[in-house]
């Protein structure tokens, strides 16, 4: 799953529902996206959307953390 696609779309949809999320950050995977001609790296599309989703709609976790939690 793509962090800009299916985790983007399915976490505020879950946080909707009721649920509380935690999103593990290093599970998760994009790629470079192209826009008005320049390409955007994996990395900085990656730290956007994770950005965005961390408090608002999930707290994002790296997988060793959640494991030290849980």
């Amino acid at each position: 799953m793509m962090t800009h696609m299916c985790i983007d779309t399915t976490v505020p949809a879950a946080k909707g529902l009721g649920y509380e999320i935690d999103l593990i950050a290093d599970a998760t995977v994009t790629r470079a996206l192209i826009f008005d001609g320049e390409v955007i790296p994996a990395s900085s599309v990656q730290k956007s959307f994770l950005s965005a989703i961390n408090r608002t709609f999930a707290k994002v976790i790296k997988a060793d953390d959640f494991f030290k939690e849980n």
